[in-house]
């Protein structure tokens, strides 16, 4: 990406963080819920990108408003589309056996995605539709407060962690998001296609969950 690109989309993302009026913010010791509702509605109008043309529902996230763990995806599929609701399809259901492998349950950590409408044709999203969409996801993330976030698949991770650097190269490591731990690991809809992924998954599941029980919650 030219450096001439990076300053449109660095010039972009500032004016829409400017003129957006979707600023809300947690307050210490109240549950994010009520917030995260109202950012919710306030996105199920949003036409900002031209996602919004074929789009059925804007699919914001849902779980726990107050997890300590918070996963992150790439975008909505057809299923989730139809639905509202992320990893809802063969995918999701993985997701559940995954979440469920560390001795968690669906409904204890929060599941959303960097861009909240399907692509057309499950296609990547394009840069711009990053910078329209980012600073969303970044708003859950400052209303829920997770002590840990773990990406699912390439997208997800070079987005958050502004990288390059391939999946197999990110896996396996610890992060930091703003000051959030980040473990980066594979979609569970590339483990359906790839299954020698699944042992390294297996493994960054693991570590996973050491960083989470070391957390201070």
């Amino acid at each position: 990406m030219s450096q001439e690109t990076l300053g449109v989309l660095g010039d972009l993302r500032r004016y829409l963080e400017k003129q957006r009026d979707f600023g809300l913010h947690a307050v210490p010791g109240r549950p994010a819920q009520s917030d995260l509702s109202k950012l919710d509605q306030k996105l199920q109008g949003c036409k900002v990108c031209s996602l919004s043309q074929g789009r059925r529902q804007v699919v914001f996230g849902s779980g726990n408003p107050n997890a300590d763990l918070m996963f992150v995806g790439e975008a909505p599929g057809a299923e989730e589309d139809r639905q509202g609701l992320p990893f809802v399809g063969a995918a999701g259901q993985l997701l559940t056996k995954m979440i469920e492998s560390i001795g968690l349950r669906r409904e204890d950590v929060y599941i959303a995605n960097v861009i909240k409408c399907r692509p057309p044709g499950n296609r990547d999203p394009e840069p711009a539709e990053v910078a329209s969409c980012e600073p969303f996801l970044k708003q859950q993330i400052d209303l829920i407060e997770p002590s840990i976030i773990c990406t699912l698949g390439r997208f997800a991770a070079q987005t958050l962690l502004q990288t390059s650097e391939s999946m197999g190269r990110l896996r396996g490591r610890l992060f930091a998001y703003e000051g959030i731990k980040l473990v980066p690991t594979y979609h569970p809809a590339a483990l359906l296609r790839n299954q020698q992924w699944k042992r390294p998954t297996w493994e960054d599941l693991q570590m996973l969950r050491r960083e989470y029980d070391g957390a201070e919650f």
